[in-house]
């Protein structure tokens, strides 16, 4: 960690590598915090604290599963301003898990802002009464989506609550070079077709593993005779390499397909979108970094946060990810195709307004940091107004 003598910052949410998209946010948060207070002391709550210093050598690291309340408590005692978010982490049964250290926080007179966090579903009673409770004692609350936001105020949240964007809009590209392609055994000249597919679980819970893995199936088969094309699967979790499998195991065409096994940065998968010809995907941010390259893609919809980014870019979408839309979306992905120039030119300027969108749940912390030396910033809705010694 650098030594830095400015306030200290914490940031809590899922990190620690088990999730490319998390980590994107990750990237994006902790530069946002290092433009607005370069001064500024991180500490990053982690779920894997090995993982996140091999990627995050400035800042401290500490791990917060498993931990008693009085190890947490002795890092929260050393912080002037805790960062919850972002991405979607407030749901049933996880939600309460990152409340508990929020609360802890604040009843140490810690400041505390949801930095656009994804919310939902959110239906359990213990986790709507923690919601209401830390949220409302928070100094401002942001989420990223329309979802989100309907879903706290249906647990009974009645403090503002300002709607922004992913931070990972606001992440920047690292190269990726196309031999690192071809050493995964992507073919050279191919149209490159990008894939993303997903686990069933607590936030995709009516997902049907075996009947999603055949529609997909069919995509890429029907990829393959259209256009000629080679199918490059994207694991945006290393979970999501089993269901890529799955997915080839019911092709007719699976030696036109290859998945990545690699250990790349966000940044780099970002990178990469480029050198795609299109994009088809169920993972969040797997279509946010084929937006942001401007390349043709297709949702496919498991929740509601996937059905809000395809209505705010105005890309199709279809209603669930099912045996029952096979027709409809085997129609959709020949005419995105048909069809990609006229359909996507247009979507560049949406991408960049949820750009600025996302630059404003920065710009919203901007004056907590500024005003922190030590000390809690007066005003806003939370807790503890006055002085705070460390």
């Amino acid at each position: 960690m650098v030594d830095r003598d400015g306030p200290r910052v914490g940031v809590l949410g899922s990190y620690g590598g088990r999730n490319l998209g998390d980590e994107a946010i990750l990237v994006a948060l902790l530069d946002g915090i290092r433009r607005d207070r370069p001064d500024a002391r991180l500490t990053v709550f982690s779920r894997d604290p090995a993982h996140t210093r091999r990627t995050h050598a400035d800042v401290d690291v500490v791990a917060w599963e498993g931990v008693s309340r009085s190890d947490s408590g002795q890092v929260l005692d050393g912080l002037d301003l805790l960062v919850l978010g972002g991405g979607g982490i407030l749901y049933d049964r996880e939600a309460r898990r990152y409340l508990r250290l929020v609360l802890a926080a604040q009843e140490r007179g810690l400041p505390v802002v949801t930095y656009a966090v994804g919310v939902g579903p959110l239906t359990d009673a213990v986790d709507c009464s923690m919601v209401r409770e830390a949220l409302s004692a928070s100094a401002h609350v942001t989420v990223r989506d329309n979802e989100s936001r309907q879903a706290l105020e249906e647990a009974g949240l009645t403090v503002p609550i300002t709607v922004t964007a992913d931070p990972a809009f606001l992440l920047k590209p690292e190269p990726f070079e196309l031999d690192l392609l071809y050493a995964e055994g992507v073919p050279r000249d191919k149209r490159l077709i990008g894939i993303s597919v997903r686990e069933p679980g607590r936030a995709a819970e009516h997902l049907d593993e075996d009947g999603y893995h055949r529609l997909l199936a069919q995509v890429g088969d029907f990829l393959v005779q259209r256009i000629d094309a080679y199918l490059v699967f994207v694991p945006m979790e290393r979970d999501d390499i089993r269901h890529s499998h799955g997915v080839l195991s019911h092709m007719t065409a699976a030696d036109r397909g290859r998945i990545l096994h690699g250990d790349y940065r966000p940044g780099q998968i970002l990178g990469l979108m480029p050198h795609l010809d299109m994009a088809v995907g169920m993972r969040l941010h797997f279509l946010i970094f084929a937006a942001l390259a401007n390349i043709p893609f297709l949702p496919l919809p498991y929740a509601g946060k996937v059905f809000d980014l395809a209505k705010r870019l105005g890309a199709p979408a279809l209603k669930g990810v099912n045996r029952e839309v096979e027709g409809p979306l085997l129609a959709e992905v020949d005419r995105i195709w048909d069809e990609r120039e006229q359909r996507f030119a247009p979507m560049g300027e949406r991408v960049s307004q949820l750009c600025a969108e996302a630059q404003g749940t920065a710009d919203a912390l901007k004056p907590l940091l500024q005003a922190l030396d030590g000390r809690i910033p007066t005003g806003g809705t939370g807790q503890g107004t006055g002085p705070r010694q460390r």
